[in-house]
């Protein structure tokens, strides 16, 4: 994959769902099914939101899993789930944490806490090494995307975001590049 730039696979942000930090998350799912709705439909469907400031500049993103920890404000409070997702956790230790009453109850108000929840409660800010600039090779993109264990990357060019290097549409590349040997 050597001279595959990642603008050439990346998703441009202006085909990106993206929200206000000061939107609500109601608003935020709206964004995302009318970005999903006008997206080129031969791809894999956007997954994420990309959350920017008052100047225009993207300050965070919402993944579903994000979303779905929101619902649950329990979470937070006993626990840090980056860490426990790094570390690894027992088959009884999830058990014990479900009996603590976590996602007893929080489908019953969903509909609340999603027009009260503000984005910027919730959202995820990406670090230092989930962006990449938008010339750099697909192969460091790759590399970046498997040691730090990213959905996907925030392309740059001049310090602006201009797209997002998503895991799935680099997958796809790689299973047509497979398709594409021929064996002997």
């Amino acid at each position: 994959m050597q001279n595959i730039r990642v603008k050439e696979v990346m998703v441009p942000l202006k085909n990106y769902a993206t929200v206000s930090e000061n939107a609500t998350m109601f608003d935020a799912v709206l964004a995302l099914e009318t970005a999903q709705a006008e997206f080129d439909q031969s791809r894999y469907r956007h997954r994420a939101i990309l959350v920017y400031d008052d100047q225009k500049k993207i300050v965070g993103k919402i993944s579903q899993l994000e979303l779905l920890k929101a619902l649950e404000p329990k979470y937070s409070k006993i626990l840090d789930i980056n860490a426990l997702s790094r570390t690894g956790y027992s088959l009884d230790y999830i058990e014990s944490l479900g009996k603590s009453g976590l996602w007893s109850k929080p489908l019953d108000d969903i509909c609340r806490r999603a027009a009260s929840l503000k984005v910027k409660s919730f959202m995820y800010t990406p670090k230092e090494g989930e962006y990449i600039p938008e010339d750099a090779e697909l192969n460091e993109a790759v590399h970046r995307l498997i040691v730090g264990q990213h959905h996907s990357l925030l392309v740059t060019r001049d310090g602006e975001i201009t797209g997002v290097l998503r895991l799935t549409d680099v997958f796809k590349l790689v299973c047509e590049r497979i398709k594409a040997c021929k064996l002997d």
